[in-house]
């Protein structure tokens, strides 16, 4: 994933801009980005403050991390009902043939 040589900060500085009155065209030429990136940055990080920006980052990273480790524990779980079936099995076999 490619990361992008504005910071965050930076990002909602420029989104400011255009609220105080500088006409986009004019904030796009002077920050060196195209128009269709000033509008995905407006729609992902429209009307959000540095702080609030933190934060949803902060939640990103710890939904991310909660992701995996659910991964994690179904893949777990998924190997233990494996192997107690394959127990349960063996056992049933054994007994069939000792005639149990």
């Amino acid at each position: 994933m490619r990361t992008s040589k504005f910071t965050e900060t930076q990002i909602v500085s420029i989104l400011k801009q255009a609220d105080a009155g500088i006409p986009v065209k004019d904030i796009c030429r002077h920050a060196g980005i195209s128009g269709a990136t000033y509008y995905q940055w407006k729609s992902r990080y429209g009307g959000l403050e540095a702080s609030e920006l933190r934060r949803v980052k902060e939640l990103e990273a710890e939904n991310t991390k909660l992701k995996r480790m659910y991964a994690e524990l179904a893949l777990d779980n998924v190997a233990m009902k494996d192997l107690i079936i394959k127990k349960l099995q063996g056992r049933r076999a054994s007994a069939r043939l000792c005639g149990t």
